[in-house]
């Protein structure tokens, strides 16, 4: 590796949400750059006016602030580099285009129709135009500037040969010259294309690694010849592999809305903890390669090299991300775990959130994100006249019959009961279980169903209990008391 200092770069267009794809890429530039003491730098690519979103670059920092992603240079601390927004450096694209016309690499096209140029002019994607304007006469061209007419500066690309790159994940790479169109570089408004001030904003800022996503490695060979033209040194490639998402029929597709939250903030909104959500994609495209899986951001800085960038396409699995999520909810303290949790609770029955400090205990050990809490609990308030089989359990040598007899002997003692605390309601438990000499599991059983409608809840009768209060429990147990005998 270069002695010189490792400078990685994070350079997104302002156009919406922060996209998973788009968040590990910063992560892997993060992680690189701070790997080798170097440093992580934030550039706003706002070329394409008119796919800029209003506060879409408030987003982007927001989101490198949450994940503690801290750029060490960018639009809002400044450094030796800036400006740090492209559209703020507008003037001196002209000056490197004009001086690619002049050594033979670039050239004026005056093409306006689309049976001379099949875009307007403005478009970064032009495969296809005829060349029409390549070899004009240095006549013509005067000419044509003297009329002020509008132009683009377009890439002069050889027409024969092979352009050869080396990636730092796929190796050397080679593409056929002849397949290589003219790209404009230079737009008629004065704006550079994303392909061209990626690669002067690259070499002026001093970038050594370019991190991005494989999709650009078709365009590589056309930044490669750029970096040859101007004589400068070309900073080494990361190619990164696609994330995909699993489609209903099990075959797999580039991850869009249709798989679901694609968006860092809809994670978050989702309920998943940003630690997990960093943990979980720096594994989408890079192996540890170690047993381990779960990592601090600070371990993650620690263990990251581009060795353990892999070539193959990773899955977006929502079901794995539960599982970090859930191993990060369980680690939280449970003073933090309230905390976080407030504003997932307030679609919660009123008695749920005033009790919220203990329903919490069941919650935090059993969800897998935050807005898992609701349908937990949603069972409490969608009590009806279930099936009375369910008092049946062979297990606990149940019938109805017992069934009723327990719950029977048990109203009195909830209704007498002044202190309905859990630690109370499950003295009541055993001291009845012990005088019938009974398992716990025979006298819970009939309670839980009783109170509940269900045989599996966050916690056991006494739980349910203390949750429901002392006139909803005994309005429930009642009812069963009444039907079992009918």
């Amino acid at each position: 590796m270069d002695k010189k200092q490792v400078r990685t770069r994070f350079a997104p267009s302002p156009t919406g949400y922060m996209h998973i794809g788009n968040l590990r890429t910063a992560l892997y530039a993060y992680l690189f750059a701070k790997h080798e003491k170097g440093k992580f730098v934030l550039r706003i690519e706002d070329t394409d006016q008119k796919r800029f979103v209003e506060g879409a670059t408030e987003v982007i920092y927001q989101t490198l602030k949450q994940t503690n992603m801290i750029h060490d240079e960018g639009p809002d601390i400044g450094g030796n580099y800036g400006p740090y927004v492209q559209s703020e450096r507008k003037p001196l694209y002209k000056d490197y285009a004009l001086q690619l016309v002049e050594n033979g690499n670039a050239y004026y096209c005056f093409c306006t129709n689309d049976k001379e140029e099949n875009t307007d002019g403005e478009a970064e994607q032009t495969f296809g135009y005829n060349r029409h304007c390549r070899n004009l006469s240095k006549e013509e061209i005067e000419k044509n500037l003297a009329a002020g007419k509008p132009y683009v500066i377009r890439q002069k690309m050889p027409l024969e040969g092979t352009t050869t790159f080396h990636d730092e994940v796929y190796g050397d790479v080679t593409v056929q010259n002849d397949s290589l169109d003219d790209q404009i570089l230079l737009k008629s408004d004065g704006m550079p294309t994303y392909n061209f001030a990626n690669v002067v904003d690259d070499h002026l800022m001093a970038i050594t690694h370019v991190i991005r996503g494989k999709e650009y490695i078709s365009s590589t060979p056309k930044y490669e010849l750029l970096y040859r033209a101007f004589g400068w040194e070309t900073p080494k490639t990361v190619h990164l592999s696609t994330i995909m998402g699993q489609n209903p029929d099990g075959t797999v597709s580039k991850l869009s809305k249709r798989h679901g939250a694609v968006s860092f903030a809809q994670l978050l909104e989702d309920g998943y903890l940003q630690e997990a959500i960093i943990n979980y994609i720096a594994l989408l495209g890079w192996s540890p390669r170690m047993e381990r899986e779960v990592f601090s951001l600070e371990e993650l800085v620690e263990l990251f090299d581009i060795e353990g960038v892999v070539k193959t396409n990773a899955i977006f699995d929502y079901k794995k991300l539960d599982w970090f999520n859930a191993i990060y909810i369980n680690e939280m303290s449970h003073e933090d775990f309230v905390a976080y949790s407030q504003k997932y609770i307030v679609n919660l029955p009123k008695y749920l959130q005033e009790k919220w400090e203990f329903a919490s205990t069941l919650a935090q050990t059993r969800i897998s994100k935050f807005n898992d809490i609701v349908s937990m609990f949603k069972f409490l308030d969608e009590y009806t006249d279930f099936d009375l089989t369910l008092f049946e359990n062979k297990k606990n040598k149940l019938d109805k019959a017992q069934s009723l007899e327990i719950l029977k002997d048990f109203a009195p003692i909830l209704q007498n009961t002044q202190d309905w605390s859990v630690e109370n309601l499950n003295t009541l438990i055993q001291d009845y279980t012990t005088l019938k000499e009974y398992k716990i599991g025979k006298t819970m059983w009939p309670l839980r169903i009783g109170v509940t409608g269900q045989t599996i809840t966050p916690g056991g009768g006494a739980e349910m209990l203390y949750l429901l209060g002392k006139a909803e429990s005994l309005k429930r147990i009642n009812r069963c008391i009444e039907r079992l005998a009918q």
